[in-house]
């Protein structure tokens, strides 16, 4: 068990239970899984950027992550049906909390110009997207051999009700919100 993870279990799930006034513990909200997608458009023309973009994400997560397909033809894009267009990793258990970790402890703060990440992000059902403009911001990236700067979203998928129990249980664990 990672040290995230042994924060939840042991202070953050006692916190948001006596916060809440819940009625049974099932109901505290927790993280089901983390979803990292890096779309390369750029694959359409050129099939080499987007096995980079499968090390580089694997790199970063720790999980072979899948090459997503194009689902439609979009004549304005040079797009056909069923053409590779990104990657994208799905963690969950033990990885899922140590990239958590490693993004809010290590990754968010390398951000130029960081005053914390937006609080507008959320769902209406207790998930949380995040932006993220490239990839050089995680220690395992190599900046000599980057080729391109690659953005990527992070999905943060919780078994919150609302925003409100989802935004106090990621700030919990240390997510840097907008003051």
């Amino acid at each position: 068990m990672n040290r995230l993870q042994e924060k939840y279990e042991n202070e953050i799930k006692n916190e948001l239970f006596s916060k809440f006034n819940y009625k049974s513990v099932m109901q505290v909200p927790k993280i089901e899984k983390v979803v990292v997608n890096i779309g390369v458009g750029d694959a359409v023309s050129n099939a080499k950027l987007l096995e980079e973009s499968v090390t580089e994400l694997e790199t970063i997560t720790g999980q072979k992550p899948i090459v997503t397909k194009s689902k439609k033809s979009i004549a304005g894009f040079k797009l056909r049906e069923d053409v590779p267009i990104g990657t994208k990793v799905t963690l969950r258990g033990e990885k899922m909390f140590d990239f958590l970790d490693k993004l809010v402890s290590i990754s968010l703060p390398r951000v130029r110009d960081f005053r914390g990440v937006s609080t507008d992000s959320f769902d209406g059902r207790g998930n949380y997207t995040l932006g993220i403009k490239e990839q050089l911001i995680f220690p395992e990236i190599n900046y000599d051999k980057v080729n391109k700067t690659r953005g990527m979203d992070i999905s943060i998928v919780t078994s919150a009700k609302t925003d409100e129990e989802a935004r106090e249980l990621l700030s919990l664990l240390g997510m840097p919100f907008k003051k």
